[in-house]
Parts: structure tokens; C-alpha cells; sequence
């Protein structure tokens, strides 16, 4: 019974490592395939996308979870570098439709030659969408919805599944170790 629960306990910290790993690298540190900021268009025609608000946390960079309303730094990279010999422009709309819903930043397009387009924009709470189109045959399109201090709870509810396992499994283990004869024995030979 001994030799189950070691197993069990094993199996435990196996799952929770097996569970955290993947969370340990926060973005700007994962490859560029990994890199959920990273749209692909094709095999080749990468851009990724960076929100800073300094006014908050100067070193921290967001993707599409921004977590407080306000001014908010919005850089474009370029990563192809056929992107750069292209009209490429920005919008960032409130929602999701963009030729129906408010435009809240425009940055028409032009040719970017360093690779990166910056723009700043202030974001009110809730769901918006920025679109990034370049000018060529065929036309180049991205798209990136931002999510500004809402809750995401798919995400809440992932990063919960691990303690959440691991919690019951432990319980698991501790169940199996006081329903053993040794401890049944032992806890008896205590109380006589």
C-alpha cells in the first residue's frame, strides 16, 4: 500500500510540473512559432504585435489581454522583410467589424523601411480589433483582437486545472496512506 501511494505522490508532481511548464515562459521569451503575438499569413509573412502602458507597468508588454484602460503604445513589427517595401497601415476599432464598428486609431498606410510602426491610442474597457493591411497583390491582411481589463475565464479557468488536479490527487494519496494497515495499526497501538 506504501509502494501505491509513493506511485500516486510521483504521479502527482509528474502532472503538476507537466501542467506549469508550458506557463513558465512569459511572452517575449517563447520562440516565434509559439509566440501567440504572432500572426502568419502564408509560409513566410510574419508581423507581431506589442501593447505597452508605461503609466502602469513601464517593462511590461501585452498581446491581446490588456489589463487597464487608458493610454496604450501599440508597436508593429514587421518581421518579413518583403513587408517593409509595401504600404502597410493600422486600425483599431471597437469590436470586431471593421467598416461598421468606431474607429478609435487610424494609422494610414505608408512604407516602413526600419520594419516597425508604432502608434498610441487610448483604450476604454472592453473588445477591440486591430487590423493590419498592407497595399499588394494580394493584400496583406492581419488581425488581432484585444480584450482591454476584461476577464478571460478559459484562461482563468486553465490556469486553475493544475493546483486543481494536483489538490485532489494529494487528497487521493493522503486517503490511500490513512486507509493503510500500517496506519490503521499504528494510529490503534497510539489510542490504546
Amino acid at each position: 500500500m506504501i509502494k501505491q501511494a509513493i506511485q500516486a505522490g510521483v504521479l502527482a508532481l509528474v502532472l503538476v510540473s507537466a501542467f506549469y511548464s508550458g506557463g513558465v515562459a512569459a511572452h517575449g521569451k517563447v520562440a516565434m512559432e509559439e509566440d501567440t503575438c504572432v500572426r502568419r499569413l502564408g509560409d513566410n509573412s510574419l508581423v507581431h504585435l506589442s501593447a505597452y502602458q508605461p503609466q502602469y507597468e513601464p517593462a511590461d508588454q501585452y498581446c491581446t489581454e490588456i489589463p487597464k484602460q487608458g493610454n496604450t503604445y501599440l508597436v508593429v513589427d514587421l518581421v518579413d522583410p518583403a513587408l517593409r517595401d509595401i504600404p502597410i497601415g493600422v486600425r483599431v476599432v471597437r469590436g470586431t467589424n471593421e467598416t461598421e464598428d468606431e474607429t478609435v486609431t487610424y494609422l494610414r498606410p505608408s512604407y516602413h523601411p526600419d520594419g516597425v510602426i508604432k502608434g498610441e491610442t487610448s483604450l476604454d474597457k472592453g473588445l477591440y480589433t486591430v487590423f493590419i493591411t498592407g497595399d499588394s497583390v494580394p493584400p496583406v491582411r492581419y488581425e488581432y483582437s484585444l480584450r482591454v481589463e476584461m476577464i478571460n475565464y478559459a484562461k482563468t479557468f486553465r490556469s486553475a486545472v493544475g493546483p486543481l488536479i494536483a489538490l485532489l490527487l494529494l487528497s487521493l494519496l493522503a486517503y490511500k496512506i490513512m486507509q493503510s494497515k500500517r496506519i490503521q495499526q499504528w494510529r490503534s497501538s497510539r489510542h490504546s
